[in-house]
């Protein structure tokens, strides 16, 4: 069996993978800047911040894949951003080639193209729209992936993840929702479908409502089981308590979009309307 790298294995989504993945994959190394609060007997955990190439290559000597869940997982100050997406992305691309890694899965986010208009259904060959520096940073890591994939022969998927959790929370989440079980799906297509060379795919479950064509993740296998319109009456109840946000409901990336929005949102909006 190969032996994977997850890094953030602290975080949120690493917290989820780590009681999903070790019997598809049993040989899993872990890592973070630090252990986490629940780590198991039975669980290969190496610390490591991704802003120090040496470390990042220590975690990967003698791995077969990454998953990289790793680095600051919401907008923050550029100095935060870019450190642990920006520099850290970089560094573990870098010392995956070093260490002969075959296969990079790296988490990108609806962020980097979170200034296109809900009204539009977008692919994955668009322009880049982030919404904010960390938008910004997973623009530079899937650039960074495409580069070490045409370059060097890593084979590195993308996936611009939606919102990971056990349901849909608002209206906005039943377009973007990403059951857990799906991403799992989307992690593996990434590291042993036989094709990958660079791919882009859609971190987002079977959501009538969605926004994305994710035919090219179809087209690797992908079935995801996870139906967003089976959450819609607690989603649009949850959507009821929330205050308005012309900006961040207009646009993909919802609040991140309004967050520091200064510009005249009239005209932002007229523009995309055409």
């Amino acid at each position: 069996m190969p032996r994977i790298l997850m890094t953030g294995a602290s975080g949120g989504i690493g917290t989820s993978l780590r009681k999903l993945l070790p019997p598809i994959y049993p040989d899993l190394l872990l890592s973070d800047i630090k252990p986490p609060a629940d780590l198991g007997p039975d669980e290969k955990f190496k610390a490591a911040d991704l802003a120090d190439l040496a470390q990042c290559e220590a975690i990967c000597e003698g791995v077969d894949g990454i998953l990289h869940f790793g680095g600051y997982s919401v907008e923050g100050t550029w100095d935060q951003i870019l450190q642990a997406n920006i520099i850290g992305g970089y560094n573990l691309f870098e010392a995956a080639y070093r260490k002969g890694v075959k296969r990079v899965v790296f988490a990108s986010s609806n962020h980097a193209v979170g200034f296109y208009p809900r009204h539009h259904k977008i692919g994955t060959d668009v322009t880049p729209r982030p919404d904010g520096r960390y938008g910004i940073s997973k623009v530079f890591g899937e650039a960074a992936g495409a580069l070490y994939a045409d370059k060097h022969g890593l084979k590195v998927t993308c996936l611009r993840i939606g919102n990971f959790g056990d349901m849909p929370l608002d209206k906005r989440r039943l377009s973007i929702w990403l059951k857990p079980d799906d991403l799992v799906q989307l992690c593996r297509i990434g590291l042993e479908h036989p094709d990958i060379h660079f791919e882009i795919f859609y971190g987002a479950s079977f959501n009538e409502r969605a926004w994305w064509d994710n035919h090219r993740a179809y087209e690797f296998g992908y079935r995801p089981t996870g139906r967003a319109e089976d959450f819609r009456e607690h989603a649009m109840a949850e959507q009821a308590k929330l205050k308005p946000d012309p900006v961040g409901d207009y646009f993909q990336g919802g609040t991140f979009c309004s967050m520091e929005f200064d510009a005249d949102p009239g005209r932002v909006i007229d523009w995309n309307k055409r």
